[in-house]
């Protein structure tokens, strides 16, 4: 038998970048059954006020006719019962209403969401940010209802990739800085700033094959999705990784010269 904590105000530990993982703040997980009931808590937590059954069930279900009502009513028993198998009472984390449905003001909940928007206000929280993304929100449920706050999240997240790329090959680690740019293409490949992160390292750690390969690669999306041509700056990039491919070549060519020179040798009389 669970048991039932008595105190109305409670801790919980919620992660909904990626999978949703709610827990105790002592590390017990709590255990959502179903898809409806993980999106419900979600948009509960995200909501954080008490809002109308009317509302969300149009943004649960916004196709349903007429069986909403008898939807969410069925996703908050499972939410309830989730929370009842922590050890939570009834009322201890959802304030339930005859019209509306909300977590409790006085319910301390630990965010991930909001553990993130906090470090990617800052540029020098941007590799906390990072650390922090494990996917984009709530991967695996399709509800609707939480496109846009993904896609918000997801530019934020990209946003800090630029700065961690840039900041890496600033401070000197250029496979850090390439790695930070590769993921940030991944996701967008019209990131110019992450097409001249990787040209500035191959300038500084490639070849001239490299350096060039990149620049037109950036060229052509550009060209091809926005009929668009390169930054000046990052024009400028593109030559002095040119100029620093081109010096390596040169040095090691001098040293290859050096090693091949003949040996004058004295020759006893």
């Amino acid at each position: 038998m669970a048991t039932v904590i008595s105190c109305p105000s409670v801790r919980l530990r919620v992660d909904l970048l990626g999978r949703l993982d709610a827990r105790t703040a002592d590390g017990r997980p709590i255990r959502l059954t179903g898809r409806h009931a993980q999106a419900l808590f979600a948009l509960l937590v995200l909501a954080r006020r008490p809002r109308s059954r009317e509302a969300i069930a149009a943004d649960l279900w916004p196709d349903a006719d007429g069986t909403s009502a008898g939807s969410l009513r069925q996703a908050l028993w499972l939410v309830r019962q989730g929370l009842a198998d922590a050890g939570f009472g009834a009322g201890a984390v959802l304030d339930i209403e005859a019209d509306t449905v909300g977590i409790r003001l006085d319910a301390s909940i630990d965010l991930d969401v909001d553990r993130f928007e906090a470090m990617t206000t800052d540029a020098l929280g941007a590799e906390a940010a990072v650390e922090l993304y494990h996917g984009d929100l709530l991967e695996g449920l399709g509800h609707e209802c939480f496109a846009a706050e993904r896609e918000r999240l997801s530019d934020r997240f990209e946003d800090a990739l630029a700065i961690v790329a840039e900041r890496r090959l600033a401070d000197g680690d250029a496979a850090g800085a390439q790695a930070a740019a590769d993921r940030l293409l991944e996701r967008d490949p019209l990131r110019e700033e992450a097409h001249a992160v990787l040209i500035a390292v191959h300038g500084l750690i490639g070849s001239r094959s490299q350096v060039i390969r990149q620049y037109r690669r950036l060229h052509d999306v550009l060209e091809r999705e926005l009929d668009e041509t390169p930054l000046p700056d990052t024009e400028a990039i593109y030559r002095l990784a040119l100029d620093q491919t081109m010096r390596r070549a040169t040095e090691h060519a001098a040293e290859l010269d050096a090693e091949r020179s003949p040996q004058l040798r004295a020759v006893p009389g």
